[in-house]
């Protein structure tokens, strides 16, 4: 599945996200892939994640962070250096 991330407290470990079906999803540090734990702002990045259901709520696991090639930054790569012909 796809989503977003709400928010995530790296004091309490702990945070929501949002799904692509609008479901708030309860996510724990040690849901998240190895390599993948949220530092430092994560509201707002887009993630993958498998869907679990908790006996209070649904929760995340596997989650991982979406790599998004920020348009401004590729804009700046292409002006510079590159072949033209």
């Amino acid at each position: 599945m796809h989503g977003t991330m709400l928010w995530f407290n790296l004091d309490k470990g702990h945070g929501y996200i949002r799904s692509e079906d609008d479901e708030r999803l309860y996510v724990a540090r040690d849901g998240f892939l190895a390599g993948q734990h949220p530092e430092g702002r994560c509201k707002g990045r887009a993630v993958t994640f498998d869907r679990e259901t908790g006996a209070d709520a649904p929760y995340a696991t596997n989650v991982s962070f979406v790599e998004r090639d920020d348009p401004r930054r590729a804009r700046l790569r292409s002006s510079r250096g590159g072949s033209k012909l």
